[in-house]
């Protein structure tokens, strides 16, 4: 436990940007790297840190949940019909299972993973507002950072009021559980709701933003967060670079 704490505070305390920067070289490394084996050790790498930062049960759902079924219909795919097969390693009877198109679909579908738990990993470590302050300190539109706020936050909102809407309707004595039709009739209802408290927030945001002066030229934004970029910030950026220069001459060597 201690030992997890600790990891999340420094986690927490490395630079959005830092983070953001480390999760674009992992994926550009797994595409960069010819072997197919690069993607699964990252892939280790980013089970193991979820480990350290109690985050491995979802982490391992979003692993078996979607990459055993999307690794398997690539398999079948590439393996067995991919023009690029050259050396067949079975025989299945109906079809040939080919070693280019195999290692294809692995890499493919380790690539995928790695994007997928990097930037949940991301996203679960770093708050929405703290991104969006380290962007504008950089020299990003106030604006272009409210749009990347705004759609970073867009699903939570969602998901909350459909719960809270659900709930409210299950205390009215509405069927919310049971068979497929019963949950139809019960998100039919929901709609209505949604639509318009989702209308209802964005003129009390718009509005919200008129009164705080967003958009005025000539003035400078000043923002609640203070974003700080640390000598562990320095290290982990070099080593990212490092290992996707290095990606990049063993790409152009092959």
């Amino acid at each position: 436990m201690a030992t997890s704490s600790k990891m999340k505070r420094f986690v927490r305390k490395l630079n959005p940007l830092t983070k953001l920067l480390i999760v674009l070289s992992l994926v550009a490394s797994c595409v960069l790297y010819p072997s197919v084996l690069i993607c699964y050790a990252l892939l280790f790498v980013l089970v193991v840190l979820s480990l350290l930062l109690t985050l491995f049960q979802p982490v391992m759902k979003l692993v078996v949940g979607f990459g055993v079924p999307a690794t398997l219909m690539l398999l079948f795919i590439q393996g067995l019909y991919s023009p690029k097969n050259k050396t067949f390693i079975a025989d299945l009877g109906f079809a040939q299972l080919g070693l280019e198109g195999t290692l294809y679909a692995l890499k493919v579908s380790g690539t995928v993973l790695v994007c997928l738990v990097s930037f949940y990993l991301f996203l679960q470590m770093t708050k929405n507002s703290e991104t969006v302050a380290a962007l504008i300190l950089i020299g990003v539109s106030p604006k272009i950072g409210y749009l990347v706020l705004a759609s970073l936050n867009v699903v939570p909102q969602m998901q909350q009021k459909i719960k809270t809407i659900r709930e409210a309707q299950e205390s009215r004595g509405v069927e919310t559980t049971g068979s497929i039709l019963t949950r139809m009739k019960a998100f039919l209802p929901l709609l209505g709701p949604i639509v318009l408290s989702s209308l209802t927030d964005a003129q009390e945001r718009g509005m919200t933003l008129e009164t705080r002066g967003f958009g005025i030229n000539n003035s400078k934004p000043t923002s609640y967060l203070s974003i700080q970029t640390t000598f562990y910030d320095y290290c982990l950026i070099s080593i990212s670079f490092i290992f996707l220069f290095i990606g990049c001459i063993i790409r152009i060597l092959n």
